[in-house]
């Protein structure tokens, strides 16, 4: 910020109420129009205001359409800065009026923006009295302009109010609705829009127009204050299932590999479940990110920085054996200086609370000390393996530097009420809020959003086969509904499940996508993606199958173990979530009352 924009933003931000929304510095609409600010009310509407940190002294020569200046000594010649301001307010409001729903449907405004907007500009180090002596009200309009003495500390809040809204026409009524809010937000910044992982997790893409869709998802205010403002040094989110964190890690990645120059180092993501790994890479390829952007499961990036360095991988072994030697080679090789530290510019964790505390204090080495730029997402909730979440531990310990940078997020927006309230109802004893310091783990309690939608279907047949010929029908009624293959997933507690599910929706010819191995996977196919609930974590599906949840936990299962890894594949579903409840076992118990009984139609 120059000296006048910060003057300006510590103005506003202490003398405007509480229900304003600034956004400073920030690219608006289709064109990434880039006013210095913009201001936002619902019963205000918006303001563009450009800032000149221009003294008297500055200015040799001005008019309607451009000024002559003094720059560096030299004379330069610029547009007039109230009609940059009105130039950055048309692209936006043009866009805007491409909506339906944020115009007037008739009368003699009919297609105009249904609530008030304007621009103006703001002189941080010429008074009034300047002003109006230079005589530069013949060039700028002396009612779009704050001048240094309107903007003094000890200015009155409604006489700066009063001040910016006297930059409106006055024939301008109506009130911004919260819905036409997000609308507007869906517009202006597309960097807040949320898409479905079904398409792309953080697509940006696309512009006002193209035509418009009905429903517009946007980050909420939280959200989109936390991945804007995120900043260099160590960031640790906790956060909810269905939270954002993904979204946040994903504008993040994006936000610093396009400002990066030619030979910066890469950014890394990290997570721990491959699938999700497999998603968010082609994410960042289909955004031509790939090159600056490196996604890796953990442990292949272990075995990947083996390679690159020379030191020699472990023997064949069994599988958890061997990637416990994976992990161990590479900490080694950082010890003994043969892998070098600070590779990245910056590293961003999704699923840390499934990382080791010793795994978190190397991939901490990893970044560039230059830059300390790492972000850290977590949620103990969904700690679904007990090897690593039996560590108790802080991330001071770990070289994680938490204090005064963590923040909290406790919204649900991924799952229906309806949802969240069946998941909860087996992990009620997981979700007791645990407050902890911020160098700590918290424990949280999710919140839901309140959107509501159906009841979750419960199946009860006697055997799984029968479940699984039935989840069959409900996926091909699905279909008939809109619902992609892809939007579909049965998520089981182990292969023998998977294998009768996908062979029982083979046989009545529907598309399926098995994943049991790394490589597996295809997040781009036509196909019900069939996976363990342990590996859908921070995945989402429209319409999610759960089979055999009345047969959980298994005899040998630990009964809390089992209540997580639950809660985890319940919450991977957006829109409807069938359960297998045939069985006995506890959570057929627990969620006995928690909906209504189901019973399909069996097809012949």
């Amino acid at each position: 910020m120059t000296g006048g924009e910060r003057r300006l933003a510590e103005r506003l931000e202490a003398k405007l109420d509480e229900d304003y929304l600034l956004w400073y510095d920030v690219p608006m609409g289709p064109r990434n129009a880039h006013p210095d600010f913009c201001v936002m009310h619902p019963r205000r509407g918006i303001l563009v205001l450009e800032v000149k940190d221009w003294r008297l002294s500055t200015l040799l020569n001005v008019d309607k359409q451009t000024w002559e200046i003094l720059a560096d000594g030299q004379p330069k010649r610029v547009i007039n800065p109230l009609e940059q301001a009105r130039q950055y307010a048309h692209q936006v409001v043009n866009a805007l009026e491409a909506d339906p729903q944020l115009v007037h449907t008739e009368g003699s405004h009919k297609a105009k923006l249904a609530f008030p907007w304007s621009y103006g500009v703001v002189f941080p180090n010429i008074s009034r009295k300047q002003f109006e002596e230079a005589e530069l009200q013949h060039a700028i309009e002396p009612h779009r302009v704050i001048c240094q003495d309107e903007m003094l500390e000890s200015v009155d809040p409604e006489t700066l109010q009063s001040r910016l809204w006297g930059m409106f026409p006055y024939l301008m009524r109506g009130v911004m609705s919260l819905p036409q809010r997000d609308r507007v937000r869906w517009i202006m910044f597309p960097q807040v829009r949320v898409q479905s992982q079904q398409s792309l997790l953080f697509d940006t893409a696309g512009d006002a127009e193209s035509d418009l869709p009905s429903i517009m998802r946007v980050m909420d205010i939280q959200q989109e204050q936390l991945a804007r403002s995120l900043g260099e040094g160590h960031r640790v989110i906790h956060g909810v299932a269905g939270s954002g964190k993904t979204m946040i890690l994903g504008y993040r990645a994006e936000v610093l590999a396009r400002a990066s120059g030619p030979g910066s180092k890469p950014i890394l993501v990290l997570c721990f479940n491959e699938p999700l790994a497999v998603k968010l890479a082609s994410t960042m390829a289909a955004k031509g990110l790939d090159g600056r952007v490196h996604v890796r499961h953990f442990h292949k990036w272990c075995r990947d920085q083996l390679v690159a360095f020379g030191q020699t991988l472990p023997a064949q072994m069994g599988s958890q054996q061997y990637v416990q030697a994976l992990v161990d080679g590479v900490i080694r090789g950082v010890e003994r200086r043969q892998i070098p530290g600070g590779q990245y510019q910056a590293v961003l964790i999704d699923e840390g609370h499934d990382f080791a505390p010793e795994w978190l204090k190397l991939v901490t080495q990893m970044v560039d000390p230059a830059t300390n730029s790492l972000l850290l997402l977590y949620d103990d909730a969904q700690s679904i393996y007990e090897r690593r979440r039996s560590k108790q531990f802080s991330f001071k310990s770990v070289g994680i530097q938490a204090q005064g940078r963590t923040t909290v997020l406790k919204i649900n927006y991924r799952n229906t009420r309806q949802i969240l309230q069946i998941a909860s109802a087996v992990a009620a004893d997981l979700l007791t809020p645990d407050d902890s310091d911020e160098d700590g783990i918290p424990l949280l309690k999710p919140v839901s959003c309140g959107r509501d939608g159906e009841a979750p279907l419960i199946i009860r047949l006697p055997t799984l086969r029968e479940e699984a010929q039935a989840f069959a029908d409900v996926l091909k009624q699905a279909r008939h509904e809109g619902h992609a293959w892809g939007d579909m997933a049965v998520l089981c507690a182990d292969w023998k499940t998977m294998d009768l599910c996908a062979a029982a929706l083979t046989q009545r010819r529907l598309p399926v996508n098995v994943r049991k191995r790394t490589g597996d996977y295809k997040p781009d196919a036509d196909a019900i993606q069939i996976m363990t609930m342990k590996v859908s974590k921070g995945l989402e599906f429209p319409v999610v199958v759960l089979p055999g949840v009345g047969h959980m936990p298994a005899p040998e299962e630990d009964e809390q173990e089992a209540a997580r890894v639950f809660y985890v594949a319940a919450t991977r579903a957006t829109h409807k979530l069938i359960l297998g409840m045939g069985g006995a076992g506890a959570f057929a118990t627990r969620l006995g009352a928690s909906a209504e009984d189901s019973r399909p139609a069996r097809a012949n």
